[in-house]
């Protein structure tokens, strides 16, 4: 119960629901009670009338005993139809609950998982991630319903038949409870062992979930490489591994539940050994004997459901432990800082280094440079220098090593990351489209974006024309990572995104790779005035789409290697001079 705990703050926010759900429970179980009582009492009028067969008033008694009789048949029938209306009231009560606690549950975890820094979901897979929120929250919700409802409805029932029963007779009660203590000791062995399997089943689940996601999100390039069987035979190993913890974990189960109704089976056939022996000898009256053979009926259920219980219970905490790993999960990236601060975007990196997690060479090393609105910055190097990196920085994806990073003089971990993100128009290298229209996507960073103003970044982004060359235009469905686009109109798409934002700085990740030069330079001049304005970073290996830039910054392994414009680059003959030989060369060829 450790694990679940965590869910206590919940049962505390629903408090008056659950002592209405608990109220519910008893007044059931009161009109339970009051069956077996009517029905004693009636045998044992029945036995004194038999017994008095030879009095002179017996007519009487008779007559007498019939309306009674019925008058208990109608209190048995009224009990009966009391019972089953509090019954329902209780499912409609906890049942509620249970399903307003995993509403709640999922919002948080949702909501923790949006704060969570870029390491985070580098270290989890998405089938994980959404086997904890889905799978892991359901098991929770089994435990805060109907686990939690047969728990109190069987404590309850004990409570009160046991009372009951004491009241009765004492002696029948005893011998009543004598599998007791063996009921308890199976439960307590079988306890950590589902515990156990239940961890194992849900890990096995979430590896698969990864898998089938995976496989899905990779479909074409299954497709394309003919993988199909392959995959095929690793999800049926998959598989394979999640029916095997499935079974282990419902042979405990199996074994548990013909335990527990042969203890039942046990209670009675005493009951009735006994309790037959003492109505021969006077000690008891037939009605007792009934009534206790329907008190053990009463408790059938509940015990037999106790097996079930343990298992939901178990499961929960399983699950909940995973989720509770996550929800303890901090963000390395830490939001400080007023909101008050107003980004006009003069960026200063002061000798600046960063190594990724989990990684033991630095990413960039040393990197210092300043950059003030209207002008435009420039990293170039080949692929694994550290270009992306310096746009993952900027945006607080990750936090520098050492150094640090200034924005309008104010060091950027001293500024709310939302502010920080909300004035940059970020066009990462791999583009994400949604599930959603044209207009929607472009609009994503800027929900109140007037038409005019998605129209414009469109013509900007030089997307317009083929966005209205599509039947339904801006209204366009685009499917899942927009897949129905080409890769150069998905990136015009984002950088669409960016534009419509009027940012006060602008990161441009190697966006240009997927189109043309013709259509790279008609981008390049219609972000000449808008650029004029705002500060911007180009992060490219094409020389075409940086030569404009006031500055360039090529970096080597993480290092600064050469710095300067275009010009400047060309006249020093290095590395950035070279390159710039061959692009050209490759274009006239």
């Amino acid at each position: 119960m450790k694990e679940l705990s965590y869910l206590n703050k919940y049962f505390y926010k629903y408090r008056g629901r659950i002592v209405l759900g608990i109220l519910f429970v008893a007044l059931s179980n009161i009109f339970s009670i009051v069956q077996p009582i009517l029905i004693k009492q009636t045998l044992d009028d029945v036995a004194a009338q038999i017994a008095a067969k030879h009095n002179k008033t017996t007519l009487i008694l008779s007559d007498t005993l019939q309306d009674k009789v019925l008058l208990f048949c109608l209190l048995v029938v009224g009990a009966a139809l009391l019972r089953g209306l509090f019954l329902f009231l209780m499912r409609q009560t906890i049942i509620v609950i249970s399903r307003f606690i995993e509403y709640d549950l999922k919002n948080e975890i949702y909501a923790h998982y949006q704060v969570l820094d870029e390491a985070f979901y580098k270290t989890n897979s998405t089938g994980n991630l959404m086997n904890r929120i889905s799978e892991d929250v359901s098991r929770v919700r089994m435990y805060v319903g109907p686990a939690l409802m047969y728990l109190v409805n069987m404590f309850v029932m004990f409570v009160f038949t046991i009372s009951a029963m004491l009241y009765s007779s004492i002696t029948l009660t005893c011998i009543v409870l004598i599998p007791l203590p063996i009921l308890i000791f199976i439960a307590y062995k079988v306890h950590d062992v589902i515990n156990t399997r239940s961890e194992s089943v849900q890990e096995k689940l979430s590896s698969l979930s990864s898998f089938v996601q995976e496989t899905v999100s990779g479909i074409r390039v299954v497709k394309a490489f003919a993988r199909e069987k392959q995959f095929e035979t690793n999800l049926k190993q998959q598989s394979a591994l999640y029916r095997k913890q499935s079974l282990l974990l419902a042979q405990v189960n199996a074994y548990f539940h013909p335990a527990l109704t042969l203890l039942i089976g046990l209670s009675l056939t005493l009951i009735v050994y006994f309790g037959g022996l003492g109505v021969m000898q006077n000690k008891f009256t037939t009605g007792m004997l009934v009534e206790f053979v329907m008190y053990i009926n009463m408790l059938t259920f509940p015990v037999a459901s106790l097996g079930w219980v343990i298992s939901l219970v178990q499961r929960a905490a399983a699950s909940q432990k995973r989720i509770n790993e996550f929800l303890k999960t901090q963000p390395s990236v830490q939001s400080k800082g007023s909101d008050a601060i107003s980004i006009k975007g003069t960026v200063k990196f002061n000798r600046v280094s960063f190594a990724y997690p989990n990684s033991k060479t630095a990413a960039i090393k040393n990197i210092s440079f300043e950059v003030k609105p209207g002008q435009t910055i420039a990293f170039f190097g080949r692929t694994g220098s550290g270009k992306s990196t310096v746009a993952n920085l900027m945006v607080r994806l990750y936090d520098v090593s050492e150094g640090e990073i200034l924005i309008d003089g104010i060091n950027i971990k001293d500024i709310p990351i939302h502010i920080v993100r909300a004035a940059i128009g970020y066009v990462p290298q791999e583009v994400f489209l949604f599930s959603d229209t044209i207009k929607n996507n472009i609009a994503f960073g800027y929900t109140n974006a007037s038409e005019s103003e998605i129209t414009h970044a469109a013509i900007a982004a030089d997307v317009y024309q083929n966005i209205i060359g599509f039947e339904n235009k801006f209204e366009t469905l685009l499917g899942e990572r927009g897949i129905n686009l080409s890769g150069g109109q998905k990136q015009r798409i984002s950088i669409a995104r960016a534009l419509v934002k009027n940012a006060k700085i602008l990161i441009f990740d190697d966006v240009l790779s997927a189109v043309d030069t013709k259509t790279e330079s008609k981008i390049l001049n219609n972000l000449k005035p808008i650029l004029a304005h705002q500060t911007c970073f180009i992060i490219s290996h094409r020389i075409t789409s940086i030569q404009h830039a006031n500055q360039i910054i090529v970096l080597e392994n993480g290092v600064v290697v050469e710095t300067g414009n275009h010009q400047t680059l060309i006249n020093n003959n290095g590395y950035y001079a070279r390159q710039y030989q061959l692009q050209m060369e490759e274009e006239a060829a």
